[in-house]
């Protein structure tokens, strides 16, 4: 599980300062803990510049609040990696799925429920901000955990339908929206290219790296080698077009996904956001808007449950 994983991780990444500061420094007890602190806060730093050096072949045109935005990645690393993902019980909770009433209908105002996939390496603690957003405007959603976590994307296939179903008995809708972050999107294609568009009302991707990244060259696992540009696996999943409604939200500043270009999926609705980090499109006011009108648009018209 990955949130036990960074828990101890973090813990023996605190104990490495503490045992430094303490024996090879002989610091007091509250020095110790000062550079415990300050090492992790470092480490983080370190790793985004290293991302963001990696990105600047291939960065897009310079923002005007770049150091605000370098900021924002960074408390949006420091916060989902640190606080988030390895206390994720604390944080989410069970998804509320609201059960259908008697006659199909859906008790949010007929809408289809919501159904969020997580990126590369995260899990479903990374919506936890916008979960809380699309609750609050109306909408039953529901989250998933894509385990093993470095496994090959098309692994998370047959749990995201099971998911999918299971979203669906719960709640007795006919469809749901499938909303995915960076590899997620990716995940939620592959569902629909083996599994049809029956159980999907539409499909919402936030900066998912439809045509692959160079990043993923110094990733791990067999689903960064699946998001390298060129990879056999994306070309596959490039045939056939997506079957269902699709908007694409992705920012043109992405620390993640370069060239920025990549991020684009031709044939549906693009929308760019400028300013603002790949972790952070999770955490903005501006990606929780444009998602919002995306899912009214995409479930304006649901079907009822039990139709064709």
């Amino acid at each position: 599980m990955l949130a036990r994983a960074l828990r101890l991780s973090l813990m023996l990444e605190i104990a490495l300062y503490l045992a430094l500061a303490r024996f090879a420094f002989d610091a007091s007890p509250a020095t110790a803990a000062l550079a415990a602190l300050a090492g992790v806060l470092c480490l983080r730093a370190a790793l985004l510049t290293l991302i963001y050096a990696y990105a600047w072949a291939y960065h897009s045109p310079a923002s005007r609040q770049a150091l605000v935005m370098v900021a924002g990645e960074y408390g949006a690393l420091l916060f989902a990696f640190v606080l988030i993902f390895p206390f994720e019980r604390w944080w989410m909770g069970e998804d509320r799925l609201q059960p259908a009433a008697a006659d199909g209908a859906d008790p949010a105002g007929r809408r289809p429920p919501v159904l969020l996939v997580h990126g590369y390496g995260c899990s479903r603690a990374a919506w936890w901000w916008l979960r809380r957003r699309l609750v609050a405007a109306g909408w039953t959603v529901a989250t998933i955990n894509l385990e093993p976590v470095y496994t090959g994307i098309d692994d998370f296939v047959d749990p995201l339908a099971r998911r999918v179903d299971a979203v669906l008995a719960e709640t007795g809708a006919a469809r749901v929206i499938l909303v995915g972050h960076s590899m997620g999107g990716l995940v939620a294609r592959a569902y629909l290219q083996r599994h049809g568009e029956s159980r999907v009302a539409g499909l919402v991707t936030l900066g998912t790296p439809h045509q692959g990244s160079r990043l993923a060259h110094i990733g791990y696992g067999e689903n960064a080698r699946q998001m390298r540009p060129g990879a056999p696996w994306l070309q596959t999943l490039a045939s056939p077009a997506p079957v269902v409604d699709t908007v694409v939200i992705y920012s043109s500043h992405d620390n993640f996904v370069m060239p920025q270009s990549q991020l684009q999926l031709p044939g549906v609705p693009n929308q760019a956001i400028d300013g603002i980090g790949h972790l952070a499109m999770l955490f903005s006011p501006r990606v929780a808007q444009a998602l919002l009108a995306a899912l009214e648009r995409l479930g304006a018209r649901p079907l009822a449950a039990g139709s064709a």
